[in-house]
């Protein structure tokens, strides 16, 4: 199957397909006569398990180790739950992180309700009232 057969298959497009190869996540096929890449069968439900796995958050480094496990023993169930755990409290801690941004916002937003001094923003001010306490805390860790 050539190279644009695979892509609209997996769903992917041509370059992702040359950057997993380069990765070593997808082995370079044979070439036709015509120099044409012929991806086997097998090709799409690799990447198809590449994607999911990336939609669960996976890097790619991490996708790599899946696909190492795949072909394992016993062990490699232990090992990718081990992965999977990693992942998931990574994503606990991303969630958390944006828990605290979206209320930070929220009450920003609240602020915009208040009455303007000068016409200035409330928000703006907040704003840039956190950028000067940021850089206070830089320039006290250089110190």
């Amino acid at each position: 199957m050539r190279t644009s057969e695979l892509a609209g298959q997996a769903g992917v497009n041509t370059e992702t397909l040359r950057y997993y190869e380069r990765r070593g996540l997808l082995t370079q096929p044979p070439r036709t006569p015509g120099g044409y890449r012929d991806y086997p069968p097998t090709a799409v439900e690799l990447l198809r398990f590449i994607k999911r796995a990336q939609e669960l958050g996976f890097t790619l480094d991490e996708v790599e180790e899946l696909l190492h496990l795949d072909t394992g023993g016993p062990d490699s169930c232990d090992a990718a739950r081990a992965l999977a755990e990693h992942r998931r409290a990574d994503l606990e801690r991303r969630i958390q992180d944006l828990q605290r941004m979206h209320d930070s916002l929220a009450d920003l937003v609240a602020t915009c309700d208040l009455p303007r001094a000068d016409r200035n923003c409330a928000l703006l001010g907040a704003i840039d009232a956190i950028d000067a306490i940021d850089a206070i805390d830089d320039s006290q860790e250089t110190s």
